[in-house]
């Protein structure tokens, strides 16, 4: 029997028809890009994660750029973020011109360390060669990054709060989401991710509606919106007057029609994911095998179920042997790597990332892995005498 690593088909057979006539209407209609059901998508994700606003947007790296844009963060500016993570957090950094800092993580939840970070905003305040202008926090894994910390933090130094939830997407902290304490949440709908779609797609979610109006024109090449035309007239079609400098990255409305239905049964998958994990940590208590430990409060989403083995090359070659597949993510922190290998790092380095770098190893995880599937994976972690 082959074992998925992320068994997407088990949840498309579930909802079949419902996603076969999704997409037919899709057809029927014809508006392919940014249709109806764009909207009603992005009503439907700001709804379920208590925000006011939802902005669509091509995928999950350009959700996290929009905001950034918006704010005209830029030469001479600081993000801080984590570099144990996917190179899309720190990537968009260099695109405003501004410099990613990184910052080292907490030894357990592999989170941003709040203390690590404020050490670094002071640090880089001290040095005046860049001007501390935002946070982009990461809900590695699927679990909510400490907000409260973190918020408090940037609230003290006038920061601007990204949360790049395009792992963690519906994680909760204290029955609130990210955006209860960010500025905007930021989300991909990449196929692997908890709630994707079929092909590429992401979003930002936020409170502020100016902000969203802005992204708004942003991600349409700088269309003009409302605010834009307000008490002025043209001979022309206002769209094809752009107001600022912007992108294409707008969803396909089959994309949209395909996560509205998947993000109705989103709740339940995250109930399940939880069950899935809760079996893992019990398998594997008293092994070598280290199991995630969840922040206080925190409900997790697990985009990946992500242990630790001080032979994690050793399993990851024994499960192979036994056909369970694994991952590793992610080997080579941000930091270690050429293209920013130049950026500041917070004082001290980054010694926690390098050493969760080479044990860190994950398991097959998704909402319909069955019990004796699972318990063969958690007996061949168990059986490896690395």
């Amino acid at each position: 029997m082959t074992i998925a690593f992320i068994d997407l088909a088990a949840q498309q057979s579930r909802i079949k028809p419902a996603l076969d006539a999704a997409i037919a209407r899709v057809l029927a209609h014809g508006a392919y890009v940014m249709g109806p059901e764009v909207g009603a998508l992005e009503r439907a994700l700001a709804e379920f994660s208590g925000a006011k606003f939802g902005v669509s947007c091509a995928n999950g790296t350009d959700a996290i750029a929009l905001p950034l844009m918006a704010w005209d963060i830029g030469a001479g500016d600081a993000v801080f973020c984590p570099s144990f993570t996917f190179a899309a957090t720190a990537e968009v950094v260099p695109w405003t011109l501004a410099e990613p800092v990184f910052v080292d993580i907490l030894p357990d939840t592999y989170n941003l360390d709040p203390q690590k970070l404020e050490a670094a905003i002071v640090a880089v305040k001290a040095e005046g060669r860049l001007t501390p202008k935002a946070v982009i926090a990461v809900d590695l894994f699927g679990q909510p990054a400490d907000y409260p910390a973190i918020s408090a933090i940037c609230q003290r130094h006038g920061l601007k709060l990204i949360a790049d939830s395009a792992q963690g997407f519906g994680c909760t902290l204290n029955g609130q989401h990210p955006g209860h304490w960010a500025d905007v949440t930021t989300t991909s709908f990449f196929p692997a991710k908890p709630l994707g779609c079929y092909g590429d797609g992401g979003a930002v979610l936020t409170d502020d509606a100016d902000l969203a109006e802005r992204m708004d024109s942003l991600r349409v090449h700088g269309k003009a919106v409302k605010s834009d035309i307000a008490g002025r007239t043209f001979d022309h079609d206002p769209k094809y007057l752009n107001m600022r400098i912007g992108m294409n990255s707008r969803l396909d409305t089959i994309q949209a029609a395909i996560l509205i239905e998947k993000l109705s049964l989103f709740a339940e998958e995250i109930v399940l994911r939880n069950q899935v994990a809760d079996r893992y940590a019990a398998g594997f208590a008293g092994s070598a095998a280290k199991a995630p430990t969840v922040i206080e409060g925190g409900v997790s989403t697990w985009a990946q179920y992500t242990i630790e083995h001080p032979d994690r090359d050793g399993l990851a070659a024994h499960l192979k042997s036994q056909s369970i597949p694994t991952a590793v993510y992610y080997p080579v922190p941000m930091h270690m790597q050429s293209a920013y290998s130049h950026y500041p790092q917070g004082a001290g380095g980054l010694p926690v990332t390098e050493a969760k770098a080479g044990k860190v190893i994950s398991l097959p995880m998704h909402p319909y892995l069955d019990a004796a599937t699972q318990d063969q994976i958690i007996e061949a972690v168990r059986g490896f005498n690395g």
